[in-house]
């Protein structure tokens, strides 16, 4: 990383923030996936969601962190387990405590992107065989249609799913999160439902808030990319990373953007060809490097960090350039406007997050120059929460949680990230305090 940092500019108009997600933070939900996952031990650090963040029963005291941190986006998800906790049938209060979070983001000024889906499932869908089911495609829809008639006058910019392919590797092909299977043809299963989903759920947005007399809605999908670099260059190395690619991304890009199934996820339009998505979402922490291995249950391809690059604590290589080239790529392919949904580290002294949020931004700086259409930045994230199958220990947040008192302190990277948002870029005063 160039430690010559200098001051910069975002233009006028660019808008950051944070990002959350609610099973995350929000504590007290027993009827989802996660919770029955931590119940049954499968935890790495043995600590569980059911407390979190106790972000359900603080909303207030977090949109008061939010402000703080001069945000004026905000990237928060709704839990469909609380909303529609059996099938068919919804819960008025939990959407209500939901439209009042909302609505109090609004009145301080901070404009909400709302994501439908992000990692967890209510138990009753989780049991009829989740995404492998196809009939989850209709359970969503039905659910999106219900959120977006009880939020859509207030809302207008929304993320169907989360990092669909993440949870599918996660959930089907690695089987560490639940419901812990091994199966590659679940995987691309369960694919096919998600990108079917959120084409539905695109198009019925659109049309119930067109039908409210809305014209402004954005939606779209918040992709997680990596760059997958051949670790000596070599032809066959070329080949496995642009495969790799290929099943752990392009599938979902291809399907979720225009329409288009490839294989083997499908074939065709099945929906139409069309436009399914009004900015492009990317996820960015990190990258690949690729070599090849024998092994057709890795797809041919063996992932390692770059010898000798920094990494985080979960052993992640810090890649600031691999969110240039990311946002680039796309951009050139789409002409749409790219939101950085996601981009973060963990770190739990906060030794390096403060450089982190510098290098990655200067990125952004520079694809801005180069007549790059990135509108957004969302940090992940804006507190210590219940990272997965990481559990609590796992600190992405740039405010420190005690999950004992659950005291929220803004760390040195928040200090500089709220000094950064008030400012829209870095002055040399603040390279001087911070780096």
């Amino acid at each position: 990383m160039d430690k010559d940092r200098k001051p910069f500019s975002l233009p006028e108009g660019f808008m950051l923030g944070t990002a959350t997600a609610s099973l995350q933070i929000e504590g007290g939900d027993k009827n989802n996936s996660w919770y029955r996952w931590a119940e049954q031990g499968h935890i790495k650090d043995g600590t569980h969601c059911i407390v979190a963040d106790d972000h359900w029963n603080r909303v207030d005291e977090d949109i008061q962190l939010v402000k703080q941190l001069n945000s004026k986006v905000y990237r928060m998800s709704l839990e469909w387990s609380r909303i529609e906790p059996h099938k068919g049938q919804f819960d008025k209060a939990a959407i209500d405590h939901y439209r009042d979070e909302i609505q109090k983001l609004i009145s301080a000024g901070i404009k909400p992107l709302v994501t439908l889906h992000h990692f967890s499932n209510p138990l009753w869908l989780e049991d009829s065989g989740s995404w492998l089911n196809e009939e989850a495609i209709d359970s969503f829809e039905a659910y999106t249609a219900y959120v977006v008639s009880q939020l859509g006058d207030i809302v207008s910019e929304w993320v169907t799913i989360n990092e669909p392919n993440i949870y599918l590797i996660m959930s089907y092909a690695f089987g560490h999160w639940p419901p812990g299977k091994k199966s590659i043809l679940d995987y691309f299963k369960g694919a096919k439902n998600m990108i079917l989903a959120h084409i539905k759920s695109y198009k019925k947005i659109h049309e119930l808030r067109k039908e409210m007399g809305y014209e402004d809605s954005m939606v779209g999908v918040a992709f997680h990319l990596r760059v997958y670099d051949p670790k000596k260059g070599t032809a066959i190395e070329k080949l496995v990373a642009k495969n790799t690619e290929r099943l752990s991304q392009e599938i979902f890009v291809a399907g979720m953007t225009e329409g288009k199934l490839i294989f083997p996820v499908g074939s065709g339009y099945p929906m139409g060809k069309g436009k399914y998505f009004d900015f492009f979402g990317i996820n960015y922490y990190t990258r690949d490097i690729i070599s090849f291995t024998p092994d057709l249950g890795k797809a041919f391809a063996k992932t390692e960090v770059k010898e000798d690059a920094p990494i985080n604590d979960l052993g992640w290589e810090i890649y600031p350039e691999g969110l240039y080239r990311l946002c680039k790529s796309y951009y050139d392919r789409f002409k749409l406007p790219i939101f950085i949904t996601e981009n973060g580290t963990c770190d739990s002294r906060d030794a390096f997050r403060t450089e982190y949020i510098y290098d990655h931004l200067y990125q952004v700086k520079k694809l801005v120059e180069d007549g790059v259409d990135v509108q957004r930045y969302y940090h992940w994230t804006l507190m210590d929460n219940f990272e997965w199958i990481e559990g609590l220990s796992a600190r992405f947040g740039v405010v420190e949680v005690n999950f004992d008192t659950l005291e929220r302190t803004i760390r040195k990277s928040g200090r500089f990230y709220s000094e950064l948002s008030e400012n829209n870029g870095v002055t040399a005063d603040m390279i001087e305090r911070y780096l």
